[in-house]
C-alpha cells in the first residue's frame, strides 16, 4: 500500500574533515571551497530548494562555523554594498540569506555517514526526507532529485540515485544490484559498500542523492561499524531492503564529483565556461593555453 507523504525536508551531511584537500581544509570547511563564485554547499542547498525542499538540516562538525556564517545575514557587508551602489553584489549576497529555512546540528564524533544521517532523527521525525551529499553537486535544475521525489510519491519507498561507472570507480563507492522495472528505474536487490571490482554485483554506483522513508532511522540504529571502521549508510540501506522496497533512479548527466581534486577542477572549468561574466574570457584563455602547450 502506498502511504507516501510529501517530502519537505532535506538533510545535508557536512561534518567530514576534507582530508583529500589538505592543507587548504585545515582551517576552512571543504564545503566552503568555491566552485567559480559560490561555495560548493550553496549549489547543494539551491538544488534542494529547486526541488521544493525548503526545510534543510545541515549536519556540521568541528570548525564548520563558516557554513553557518555564509547562510546568515551580514549587515555590515550589506550596508557597505548598498552605500557603494554595488546593487548586483548586494542582491547576490541577500539571496543566500533567504534560500530556505536552514537548521544546524553537530555530529560530535566522526563515526561515518550512517551516524551523520542518524543524528537528523529528532529533526526529521516520522517523515520521509532527502539526503544530499556535498561531495556531489548536480547541475541539472534539480531534475534528478525531483524525479526521485516523484518515484517516492508513486511507490511510497526509499529511492537511491544510481550511476553507471567503471570497475575501478566502483571500488570507492557504494554498489547496488537492481532489476530494471521502468525507464531508468530499478528495484534494488542488494547493496554493498566499496566492493572490489571483481566482486561488485553490478556497475551501478550509489551517488550522493537519496530519498528515505523514516524507517531508515531504525535500520541506522542497528548497524555496526563496517568498511573503514565507520557506520555506513549503505549497510543501513541493506537492512532496509529486508522489510521494504527500495528503488534506484538511474541517471547519466549533470554530476560533478567535487570530493576529488580532478572533479573539483572540472566543475570550476566547465561551470566557469557557462558563467555569463567569465565564459567568453575563460574560453579564450583555454584555447590559447592549448595552443601554447601544443596539446592538440
Amino acid at each position: 500500500m502506498n502511504d507516501a507523504r510529501t517530502v519537505t525536508k532535506a538533510v545535508i551531511p557536512a561534518a567530514g574533515m576534507g582530508t583529500r584537500f589538505l592543507p587548504v581544509t585545515k582551517s576552512q570547511p571543504k564545503e566552503m571551497l568555491p566552485v567559480v563564485d559560490k561555495p560548493s554547499i550553496q549549489y547543494v542547498v539551491e538544488e534542494a530548494v529547486q526541488a521544493g525542499l525548503t526545510d534543510i538540516l545541515i549536519i556540521t562538525g568541528r570548525g564548520k562555523h563558516a557554513i553557518e556564517d555564509h547562510f546568515d545575514r551580514n549587515f555590515e557587508l550589506e550596508h557597505y554594498l548598498e552605500q557603494s551602489n554595488k546593487l548586483g553584489m548586494l542582491a547576490d549576497v541577500q539571496v543566500v540569506n533567504d534560500l530556505a529555512d536552514i537548521h544546524y546540528i553537530r555530529q560530535r564524533d566522526p563515526l561515518g555517514l550512517g551516524h551523520a544521517v542518524s543524528v537528523a532523527r529528532e529533526h526529521v521525525g516520522d517523515e520521509p526526507f532527502a539526503v544530499l551529499l556535498g561531495d556531489d553537486i548536480m547541475v541539472d535544475n534539480a531534475a534528478l532529485l525531483r524525479s526521485m521525489l516523484d518515484v517516492h510519491t508513486r511507490e511510497g519507498a526509499s529511492v537511491l540515485a544510481l550511476l553507471e561507472v567503471t570497475p575501478e570507480e566502483i571500488a570507492s563507492l557504494g554498489c547496488a544490484e537492481a532489476d530494471i522495472v521502468g525507464d531508468s528505474l530499478g528495484r534494488v536487490r542488494s547493496i554493498v559498500e566499496k566492493p572490489k571490482p571483481e566482486e561488485a554485483p553490478s556497475n551501478l554506483a550509489v551517488i550522493g542523492r537519496y530519498v528515505f522513508t523514516p524507517s531508515i532511522f531504525d535500520a541506522l540504529a542497528r548497524i555496526t561499524p563496517g568498511v573503514g571502521g565507520e557506520l555506513q549508510l549503505t549497510d543501513a540501506i541493506g537492512l532496509l531492503l529486508a522489510s521494504e522496497s527500495v528503488y534506484g533512479r538511474i541517471f547519466s548527466q549533470g554530476r560533478y564529483d567535487i570530493g576529488k581534486k580532478m572533479g573539483f577542477l572540472q566543475a570550476n572549468i566547465e561551470l566557469g565556461l557557462e558563467h555569463p561574466d567569465l565564459g567568453e574570457e575563460l574560453s579564450e584563455y583555454l584555447r590559447e593555453l592549448v595552443r601554447k602547450r601544443g596539446l592538440l
